[in-house]
């Protein structure tokens, strides 16, 4: 079978290390700027490749929102099959893709999009062939991971500890998808389609760990819990629920114990109960992995299709409960009807409020103070 990449960058050269070990799958076209056209596979012409008739797959390594988003359009309207690990892209064009594919019969396959390497959106679908899907979580973001794990065993503030991972290579020059909840809020919309078929609205509640310092992160463990930043939803009949928020999760908890820029996702279904899902969530071979496992189950005949249910409705009061709000003063609190009490030091706990009351509890106090922090608590589970 005949493929074409979009982009040789480190996504695209992953892709094209392992495809060069399987049978039956020849990388033959790919997409590169034109003073980057070294390898007689290249070409910088979009319509070379779409145009094709003996490329039936399309894989999109670029990165980013356009042309990304222009080349998937374009391909899933030419009733080309798409692969992608772009989840910044799939999420914020979901629908349009959805039903391009559907209207053409091409597909789109995205399981590197969520939890690189990790087999996530394939064990939704597998389920799914028998279960409905209650709830998922996890961390999905190994560089906040890899943040917050160094935070904890360290003295190091958080801008040294982001600079450490800059270093590394963990984290991103501007680390600002990472940091503010972004990068993840793109993976829970992503799942939300796959686990719920429901399309998250743009009022996603999304708060990140930016303000985050390491006092917080101290004042957790003396209450013998630890940080880390959690995509979660939710569905109960009709409604479903999703966000992304710092949470204090009791030191106990298996996700609490997730170390370096490791990625966990769980999900919860009718019959099989809990599942988790272990192991590294971002790098060249991991996710040209997954990317290709998407081949492999295209060529075996395999045609995944992501399915929107329009009467399903946003409610965030599914996920009321405990949060701890970490500011200069108790301003924002004051004269509030909610059940509140000191947790620390410019620390309290904020009782029965629901993520979107939290972003708004958190928005009025940073009028006062700029680097104030919200963090959900769980009385038991995430």
């Amino acid at each position: 079978m005949d493929i074409a990449l979009l982009g040789h960058g480190t996504v695209g050269r992953g892709v094209d290390k392992i495809c060069s070990t399987l049978a039956g799958v020849d990388v033959t076209r790919i997409l590169e700027l034109p003073d980057r056209c070294t390898d007689e596979r290249m070409t910088s012409h979009f319509d070379e490749i779409v145009g094709d008739p003996d490329i039936r797959l399309i894989l999109e390594c670029m990165g980013g929102l356009e042309p990304a988003h222009t080349y998937i359009a374009d391909a899933l309207a030419a009733g080309k099959s798409v692969v992608t690990s772009n989840k910044a892209v799939v999420a914020a064009n979901l629908a349009e893709f959805v039903e391009l594919a559907h209207t053409t019969g091409a597909t789109l396959m995205c399981e590197a999009s969520v939890g690189g390497g990790v087999p996530w959106l394939s064990s939704i679908r597998k389920v799914r062939r028998i279960d409905s899907i209650s709830a998922f979580s996890g961390i999905m973001n190994g560089t906040t991971n890899y943040l917050l794990t160094t935070l904890a065993k360290g003295d190091e503030t958080f801008d040294e500890v982001l600079k450490e991972a800059q270093k590394l290579g963990y984290a991103e020059r501007d680390p600002s998808a990472d940091i503010d909840g972004i990068d993840v809020a793109n993976k829970v919309i992503i799942s939300c389609l796959a686990a719920f078929d429901a399309l998250c609205p743009n009022s996603l509640p999304v708060t990140g760990i930016r303000t985050l310092k390491k006092s917080d992160v101290d004042l957790f463990a003396v209450h013998g819990r630890t940080v880390k930043l959690i995509g979660r939803a939710l569905r109960q009949g009709d409604r479903f629920a999703a966000c992304v928020e710092p949470v204090a999760l009791p030191a106990s908890y298996v996700e609490a114990n997730v170390p370096a820029n490791f990625n966990i996702l769980g999900l919860s279904a009718t019959t099989v109960g809990d599942l988790k899902f272990y192991g590294q969530g971002a790098g060249s071979l991991p996710t040209g992995n997954a990317m290709l496992q998407d081949v492999l189950d295209y060529a075996a005949g395999e045609r995944p299709e992501f399915h929107i249910c329009k009467d399903l409705v946003f409610d965030p009061s599914l996920f009321v409960g405990d949060y701890v709000l970490r500011a200069d003063d108790a301003t924002a609190l004051e004269g509030c009807t909610m059940d509140w009490r000191s947790y620390g030091a410019n620390a309290w706990l904020v009782r029965d409020i629901d993520p979107i009351v939290a972003k708004r509890l958190l928005s009025l106090a940073r009028t006062s103070d700029p680097e104030a922090i919200i963090f959900a608590r769980p009385r038991k589970d995430i």
